[in-house]
């Protein structure tokens, strides 16, 4: 689970599509295959990262570059990742309206064992159309609210099935008859939970079965307006949330080289790609090319400078929007580790 709220936990979002998260064609290839996966996840062990974190992803967005169209599965990945790794803790995905609660519930007691007890679940309630109607697993009459529900009742199954040494349950999605699991996964009490979401009931989820909620925003003041949010639901209902976000990091050796880096992925950017994901998104049709021109190459909050200058923003932007903790990315996985190990995690830890 989750480290006590003093501490600010650093992890890794691992490389495991195509791409990353900068839809550019000009960015260091990433192929989304296991020998990128296995380095950087080797690397965040070593340099004394908090978790390794890898999607689920099923379909691509196309474009020049067809972005996230190749990508591993998460939770036989980070099984592998388990044995690769000592310290780090091995955060698999799982959707709840593809894979079976029982069964995944199975799925991470075994990573658990295999990683001694480092496993944790990020359960992801939401989908998007394309990617779930190629397999017959799109339902139109699931709102968001009623993919939220039904997240509830498979969330309360894996958790149960953990503890309970046989679990019945009569739900509205599932039913559960005398359903065993064993063994219990080895992490007291449990694996950790984390979800993603900026909605109130997607907060409310979060606070009822979660460890912690990654948080977005298109700025600083709406990364911080989402987290202190996630907060005030968490207190009204009782309890406590921890909040993540995602931080691009773009480092070269002066801020003036960096810069010119990230204006380098910035033009190469995939206008099909990035129109794909806001179309998946939701946008509307007749907005998709001026939203697309805004929302450019970078999919997450980013970093940029030299080193000195990556640490100062960093922890600025951890402080400013009262976060607890960072998910990493890089657009060179093996370069970016190496540099936040040396210069910024230390700065970190020290709260400096």
């Amino acid at each position: 689970m989750p480290s006590p709220s003093s501490h600010k936990d650093f992890g890794v979002f691992l490389p495991v599509a195509n791409g990353g998260w900068i839809v550019s064609e000009t960015t260091p290839p990433l192929d989304g295959l296991w020998p990128q996966n296995l380095a950087a996840a080797q690397a965040a062990d070593a340099i004394g990262l908090d978790f390794v974190m890898s999607m689920g992803k099923w379909r691509g967005f196309g474009g020049a570059t067809n972005h996230w169209g190749v990508s591993l599965e998460s939770i036989t990945l980070m099984a592998a990742i388990a044995q690769a790794t000592k310290h780090a803790k091995v955060w698999a995905t799982a959707h709840a309206l593809l894979h079976n609660p029982a069964v995944t519930a199975k799925m991470i007691a075994t990573l658990d064992h295999i990683s001694g007890g480092r496993a944790g679940l990020n359960i992801v309630a939401g989908a998007y159309r394309e990617e779930f109607e190629q397999m017959g697993a799109w339902d139109d009459a699931l709102t968001h609210d009623a993919r939220y529900d039904l997240a509830e009742e498979w969330t309360t199954i894996v958790k149960r099935l953990w503890v309970e040494p046989s679990v019945d349950f009569h739900g509205r999605w599932f039913q559960m008859h005398g359903c065993v699991s064993d063994p219990k996964p080895l992490a007291q009490p449990r694996p950790g939970l984390i979800c993603a979401g900026m909605s109130d009931r997607g907060f409310e989820f979060a606070v009822r079965h979660a460890d912690a909620v990654f948080i977005g925003g298109r700025d600083l003041d709406e990364h911080r307006d989402h987290s202190r949010r996630a907060k005030a639901v968490a207190e009204a209902h009782g309890g406590a949330l921890r909040t993540y976000a995602m931080c691009t990091i773009v480092h070269a050796g002066s801020d003036a080289a960096a810069e010119a880096l990230a204006q380098r992925y910035a033009d190469g950017a995939d206008m099909g790609a990035i129109t794909s994901i806001l179309r998946s998104w939701g946008a509307p049709a007749d907005q998709l090319d001026a939203l697309a021109r805004a929302q450019g190459a970078f999919m997450t909050q980013t970093v940029v400078g030299s080193p000195a200058t990556c640490a100062e923003r960093t922890a600025h932007f951890l402080d400013y929007c009262e976060l607890d903790g960072l998910m990493l990315i890089f657009p060179d996985y093996g370069e970016g580790l190496s540099m936040f190990g040396a210069e910024i995690l230390p700065r970190l830890r020290a709260g400096g």
